[in-house]
């Protein structure tokens, strides 16, 4: 039977029934209290119980076997949690047994096929790499650093730091492994669905420069882990941080913070600003990319983040970071300013594909011809340099490669001092009208003639109106005079007639890398490339339709001589029919002989080749060709903006006519492939022909029917030569 609370009489005192209030649970519970503790006497306490144990009887005993049905189901209901808790717990349990054995079983594996992990030294001096050209003469000089070996204790405090903020905040308590950072970047790169965000550790990076390969797999990602933790508990954290700051790549043949910082600011490490150190941190993302010599807008963003990583995790105050957000780091200009700088450093950018990490001095041979390299430096620098400004065209590249791609100069800007940008390779452009040629070819393949008619007139699609350059229009023209004459309208009605994927397939086929949007305007070059891609889709027309690979290093061997790579011809294949190169060559003869490249003419040598031009003249190119060389120059300003109608067939076409001259002075004239040259070369007129005229009325004239084309390569030219039978 419970025990009846007693009841507070309403005359005590309020202090009393306070009293009483608080204690009387207390006292009831313990069944031993005083009547006096809570103000009653032992007449007034029976009372009061004698009515609770009234009022509480009839409630307890209204209903018996509803209050034992009740306390059943509760039972019941208590003892299926209990279960459901057993089995989930078991389970549980079991599944945590075997996650256990089988990440133990991946990381057993994983050990038993790491590679040989022997002694880990601070490592030794980068290996100098000596480039040399075609005549094997030296060119230039990648990866002599002469930095010190450096201790934590030697470096100003907020060095390391830097790169603690902005590579591994939870470096010093984890164990080699982040979960947390791992998460994170595990789930912006799957929101993103791409590679975002890397989740490596310090640790984790220098287990990977110390011994393992830059492969982007599970495997070698394992790996990774596996040698992180061996690492965290054969050293101490200074003695991890101390090894990562001497092996990490800074970009530009600089390993080690103190190569670096006498590479980009000619100072040692211990003597660096904190603006300078967060500019080195911020490489590590990215060193070819975000290499201040190269890219100092790219780098200083960078610098600003991890400026402000380090702010707020307390490493630097507010004042020292505004500071160096006030006085940013500038990278000093290096002492080899050549062109041929572009050069070393796009080979410093391919050689690790080619021969694995470097551990030793090498020799990279190449196809560059020094005496070519310097006439290019010296055509586009002097160019610009005179008639640049002209044209508010700040900035230029060249790029020359035999008919099998064997790159021959390379000049990826304007100064090397002042950028070491390179245009060349790195940079994607409009091409404009220089894309036409895989507009034509294409009608080619697909049937059509240099001599077939098609109309130039205004065209609306879906409310755009492209339009030709001199907002002229000839009515009924041939292929041969739409490609020379660069007719807007015509190579938009070629592609619309076969398709722009079919036009973006030739181009791709010949050797176009970059995407390519398949719709109306790409007739017109509206999608971006690289100089050096398109030179090397041009080199099909110079030898002959054959598939070629852009390259510039023949060979790379050690000091002692031992050969680690040697580059075999390849045999990619055809790429273009004979006859379709030969007609292509012809057709674009014609740009040179009657068309927007009248002034690229090379005495004594056939040549062929496009001029483009992009929108707003924010682009100028020209990439032509002979049987002995491929060359393509582009002029623009890096930030996009419109020169002052700068075309294709003006200062290129000039650059291009003066390195030519030079690059075939003693070399003996060839023909283009599928082209006569000689006397039949000279019995094709000088001047244009005759521009089809609209008759009176307006309507365009009838062409005339066309012949069969099944008479070839031959019959085209007796037509040509001897007019309609």
């Amino acid at each position: 039977m419970e025990v009846p609370q007693p009841r507070i009489p309403e005359h005590l005192p309020v202090d009393k029934r306070q009293a009483g209030g608080r204690f009387s649970n207390d006292l009831l519970k313990h069944g031993n209290y005083r009547m006096t503790d809570i103000g009653l006497g032992t007449g007034e306490m029976a009372a009061e119980r004698r009515k609770h144990d009234t009022r509480r009887e009839p409630a307890r005993d209204a209903n018996p076997a509803a209050e034992h049905r009740l306390s059943g189901r509760r039972r019941k209901r208590s003892g299926r949690r209990r279960s459901l808790i057993k089995r989930v717990s078991y389970w549980g349990l079991v599944l945590g047994l075997w996650c256990v054995i089988a990440v133990g079983g991946v990381l057993a594996l994983v050990a038993a096929n790491l590679p040989p992990i022997q002694s880990i030294e601070i490592p030794k001096r980068p290996p100098a790499i000596e480039i040399v050209g075609l005549d094997g003469k030296p060119l230039a000089t990648r990866g002599e650093m002469h930095g010190a070996t450096v201790t934590l204790k030697d470096l100003p405090p907020y060095l390391p730091r830097a790169f603690i903020a902005i590579e591994d905040r939870r470096f010093y308590s984890h164990y080699g492994i982040d979960p947390i950072g791992l998460t994170r970047a595990v789930a912006a790169n799957v929101l993103r669905r791409s590679v975002s965000q890397g989740g490596s550790t310090i640790t984790q990076q220098l287990a990977k420069n110390l011994f393992l390969t830059q492969e982007r797999t599970l495997w070698r990602k394992l790996q990774e882990a596996v040698l992180a933790l061996w690492l965290e508990r054969k050293f101490s954290k200074a003695e991890i941080l101390e090894l990562y700051l001497n092996r990490v790549y800074f970009g530009a043949g600089a390993y080690g913070v103190d190569a670096a910082a006498q590479r980009y600011f000619g100072k040692p490490a211990r003597q660096m600003r904190i603006a300078e150190a967060a500019m080195l941190a911020g490489l590590v993302k990215s060193p070819s990319r975000l290499a201040p010599s190269r890219n100092p807008d790219g780098a200083e963003r960078r610098a600003q983040t991890v400026l402000m990583a380090m702010n707020e995790l307390g490493f630097i105050t507010e004042t020292m970071a505004k500071t160096a957000l006030s006085q940013p780091a500038h990278a000093i200009k290096l002492t080899g300013t050549g062109s041929v700088n572009y050069v070393a450093d796009w080979i410093m950018d391919v050689l690790d594909d080619l021969v694995g990490h470097v551990e030793q001095d090498l020799v990279v041979e190449t196809s560059i011809d020094p005496a070519l390299q310097a006439a290019a430096e010296n055509a586009l620098a002097e160019e610009l340099a005179q008639r640049g400004a002209r044209f508010d065209v700040q900035q230029g590249a060249i790029v020359a490669m035999t008919p099998n791609g064997a790159v021959r100069a390379l000049v990826g800007g304007k100064n090397y001092a002042e950028s070491q940008f390179n245009r060349a390779v790195a940079a994607k452009r409009q091409p404009g009208s220089a894309f036409k040629p895989f507009v034509y070819l294409t009608a080619l393949e697909r049937g059509l003639t240099p001599d077939t008619i098609r109309e130039d007139k205004p065209i609306t699609i879906k409310g755009w109106r492209p339009e030709n350059y001199s907002r002229e229009y000839f009515g009924p023209v041939s292929l041969t005079q739409g490609l020379a004459l660069s007719l807007n309208t015509v190579s938009v009605r070629l592609t619309l007639e076969f398709g722009p994927a079919a036009v973006a397939k030739t181009a791709y086929r010949l050797g176009i890398a970059s995407k390519l949007e398949p719709n109306a305007s790409l007739a017109l070059g509206t999608s971006e490339v690289a100089v050096i891609e398109l030179v090397a889709a041009y080199a099909p027309f110079a030898n002959g339709g054959m598939a070629i690979a852009a390259h510039v290093v023949e060979r790379v061997r050690t000091r002692a001589g031992k050969n680690l790579y040697a580059r075999k011809p390849p045999n990619f294949g055809r790429l273009i029919e004979p006859r379709y190169v030969a007609l292509m060559n012809e057709m674009m003869r014609e740009t040179l002989r009657i068309g927007t490249a009248q002034k690229a003419q090379l005495p004594g040598w056939p040549a062929a080749g496009k001029t483009g031009t992009s929108q707003d003249f924010r682009d100028a190119w020209f990439v032509g060709y002979t049987a002995h060389l491929v060359t393509g120059v582009w002029l623009g300003n890096d930030d996009s903006s419109p020169t002052k109608k700068a075309t294709g067939g003006g200062l290129p076409v000039d650059i291009w006519s003066r390195f030519m001259k030079a690059a075939h002075q003693g070399v003996a004239v060839a023909a283009l492939p599928g082209v006569s040259s000689g006397p039949l070369a000279a019995i094709f007129p000088q001047s244009a022909p005759p521009i089809p005229t609209m008759p009176i009325g307006g309507r365009p004239a009838a062409p005339s029917p066309q012949q069969p084309t099944t008479t070839g390569l031959d019959g085209w030219l007796i037509d040509r030569l001897f007019g309609r039978r």
